[in-house]
């Protein structure tokens, strides 16, 4: 194939791009010239024209909140795979996670499996991200976003302040990181947590909130220009991840700048090597006062050092090695694009 001029359309299972910072809108401003996207509805997925389905998060394909639209959603996805077979269309997935954060049930995992097996290629965002069979993986790493918030005014950083930042959810562990920094004494520090919570954490936020008044929070969505503020005016991000194998959320806080604390896992470990000293502190188990503590004095004691390195990381980059992906997808599947 002449991957110069070969022009193919992808659909992506993830709704348009709205100008923020989520993965859809790095995805499609960094495709090059020759992939025409589309976005997901079930009607496009079934009748509408594609070369190649991009899955993300596939999980949230058959996921509803009422089980006899779950079991449509399920049935429906079993007509694309047959759609795909039939039509040699491949399926290229995108492995965010090892599984999901949220588990499901058994008609679910069966439904998930069964796309797993029609699935060409895996597109892994970091090394470690293990695939069977290993000549299915390719290896595209997740993006910067020093370009999209070029230009935007930030804080320069609030000596003691710690922040959380980025969806609040149960795996995230904002909960431990409240008891943790409460058992810090004090006054110098505060803890910031901004973004959206889910499954009552807001109230729990909240009510500790209260009790101590060095913790703040803005719990809603906030605009890229607001979190680029929140993000330079911190010491410290800490992301106390019970699961952790890819983060935006982490790519942001590097693209910015600062330094942030995460657990000790293969992915993590494989990002501090790449991007350089005194950018990424790991923990090993649970975090303690005595980890948050010694993690702000080993920071102070680094002093300046180079920005994070995060070269081969831009978006006009990815995409053309997602264009490659593609292409080699479609070979596989025997098709021949013009």
């Amino acid at each position: 194939m002449n991957t110069g001029t070969t022009h193919i359309t992808v659909l992506q299972s993830l709704s348009p791009p709205d100008g923020t910072t989520r993965y859809v809108n790095q995805v499609v401003e960094g495709a090059p010239d020759a992939v025409t996207m589309r976005f997901f509805s079930w009607r496009t997925a079934l009748l509408g024209r594609y070369d190649v389905f991009h899955v993300h998060w596939p999980e949230l394909l058959v996921r509803a909140p009422r089980p006899l639209k779950a079991r449509l959603r399920r049935l429906a996805l079993y007509a694309l795979l047959l759609r795909a077979r039939l039509q040699h269309i491949p399926i290229v997935r995108t492995m965010h996670n090892l599984s999901p954060h949220e588990a499901g049930h058994g008609a679910e995992t069966r439904a998930l499996a069964a796309l797993d097996a029609r699935t060409a290629l895996v597109i892994r965002l970091n090394p470690t991200t293990p695939v069977q069979p290993e000549s299915r993986a390719v290896t595209i790493l997740h993006g910067h976003y020093r370009d999209r918030f070029s230009g935007m005014p930030r804080l320069e950083s609030v000596s003691g302040r710690i922040l959380y930042f980025g969806l609040i959810r149960p795996y995230k562990g904002v909960e431990t990181l409240l008891q943790v920094f409460r058992a810090l004494p004090s006054p110098d520090l505060t803890l910031r947590i901004v973004g959206r919570p889910s499954s009552g954490l807001g109230e729990i936020i909240t009510a500790e909130a209260a009790q101590d008044a060095r913790i703040s929070s803005v719990l809603r969505f906030v605009s890229d220009e607001e979190l680029v503020v929140e993000v330079g005016g911190a010491e410290l991000v800490v992301l106390p991840y019970r699961e952790m194998h890819n983060s935006g959320v982490l790519l942001v806080t590097l693209s910015l700048d600062r330094p942030v604390l995460v657990p000790s896992t293969p992915s993590n470990q494989a990002l501090a090597a790449e991007v350089g000293p005194d950018w990424i502190y790991l923990y090993d188990g649970e975090l303690t006062p005595e980890i948050l503590q010694g993690t702000l004095e080993r920071m102070r004691a680094a002093g300046q050092h180079p920005r994070p390195r995060l070269d081969g990381r831009d978006w006009k980059t990815l995409g053309e090695q997602s264009y490659r992906t593609y292409l080699r997808a479609l070979e596989l599947a025997g098709r021949s694009i013009r």
